[in-house]
């Protein structure tokens, strides 16, 4: 199994915000988590980022603690939010920081790049802009494809939809379609509708807890969207 969630808790004082009593996700699904604020999504991803600790059990990826080991380090690629970046350097800069982790030259890089001149939509390379001076829908792009360097086996996003304008979330979506087969997916949104669109299961959270998980198909996105219409 590649990642499991083993008896997870995670609470803040009386507060639990994550109870998670066994979940297991295999090489090459692409696992939608939907939900609510406040439903534990952003929490899970931590948790399997070992940016937070456990209350209670483990996170394992491919059988390992997270928090006791980090062998995940060189297979996973995340980008949760801005904090992920490094705000003082252009994006070009970005990258060939993360490539050099990876022992990426500068032309695998540049021809790893040009996949994305679309998603790019010429905002991004070339404009001698900081990242912080960029919008947050191009912020959010940088760090979305930050996290692609280095054909990471796991790729963890967490609401990737959300600063995208109608035309980008619909090219990310086909960008996600696309590399399906090289990475395992997490992605995390608050719209079931964007979760639906590129999943193969999708998980509805709920005050911490997982309340559906289900192999998507057109009856059980139905279902999905009936309990968010009540």
């Amino acid at each position: 199994m590649l990642i499991e969630f083993q008896n997870i808790s995670k609470s803040y004082g009386q507060n639990t915000v994550l109870d998670i009593e066994s979940l297991s996700i295999s090489s090459g699904e692409c696992i939608g988590l939907v939900g609510n604020n406040g439903a534990g999504k952003t929490t899970a991803f931590s948790l399997l980022l070992d940016l937070i600790k456990a209350s209670k059990g483990q996170v394992r990826s491919k059988e390992k603690d997270v928090s006791a080991d980090e062998s995940w380090k060189a297979y996973t690629g995340a980008f949760i939010d801005e904090t992920f970046l490094i705000d003082f350097l252009t994006p070009e800069e970005y990258f060939l920081f993360i490539a050099g982790l990876h022992n990426w030259s500068d032309g695998d890089m540049s021809s790893f790049l040009l996949q994305f001149d679309e998603f790019f939509n010429d905002e991004i390379l070339g404009k001698k802009k900081y990242i912080r001076d960029l919008s947050k829908g191009n912020q959010k792009k940088v760090g979305i494809i930050g996290a692609l360097i280095g054909n990471p086996e796991i790729v963890i996003l967490d609401e990737p939809f959300a600063s995208l304008d109608p035309t980008s979330q619909n090219r990310l979506k086909n960008l996600i379609k696309s590399r399906i087969e090289q990475h395992t997916f997490l992605i995390s949104s608050h719209d079931l509708n964007h979760v639906a669109d590129v999943s193969s299961r999708i998980l509805v959270l709920e005050k911490g807890k997982v309340i559906m998980d289900e192999i998507k198909t057109e009856e059980t996105v139905a279902k999905m969207t009936a309990y968010f219409e009540v």
